[in-house]
């Protein structure tokens, strides 16, 4: 199907009551804009499932003056690489350091390289964010 198709859904009341509140609260316009977005989300998972080629961003924060934490998190980069395509690195503090890392792969390295890279001794959080090269979302 190309261009808009229009469709009915039908809801119980307080179940959209509910979706208005949250889609006002976020910001939407309308309704169709964030079920487009809700789908798009369904979709980015399965994506993920189906172990495609993706995008993902791991979120790293660390202390790095914790003795060899800062050369054993560069050493798993450079393991990874080419799948790490770019990093950014903030001094949130004079102790602690938040990096993000974009990683493109198939969804289960980038799981692979995450699980490394945030149960890494010393790390003190960090999270994989799944998301997706766009490719197949409209």
């Amino acid at each position: 199907m190309k261009g808009t198709v229009r469709f009915g859904v039908s809801l119980p009341g307080e179940l959209l009551e509910h979706f208005d509140q949250l889609i006002a609260r976020k910001g939407y316009k309308t309704r169709s804009e964030a079920i487009r977005d809700l789908i798009r989300e369904h979709l980015v998972a399965h994506e993920w499932e189906e172990d495609r080629e993706t995008v993902g961003t791991v979120t790293l924060v660390y202390d790095h003056e914790l003795r060899e934490l800062t050369q054993v998190l560069t050493r798993l980069q450079h393991l990874y690489h080419p799948a790490i395509i770019s990093s950014l690195h903030v001094h949130l503090d004079e102790h602690n350091c938040l990096e993000v890392l974009v990683i493109r792969d198939r969804a289960r390295r980038i799981r692979e390289i995450a699980d490394r890279l945030t149960s890494v001794r010393g790390v003190k959080y960090g999270a994989l964010t799944m998301a997706t090269s766009g490719q197949g979302l409209y």
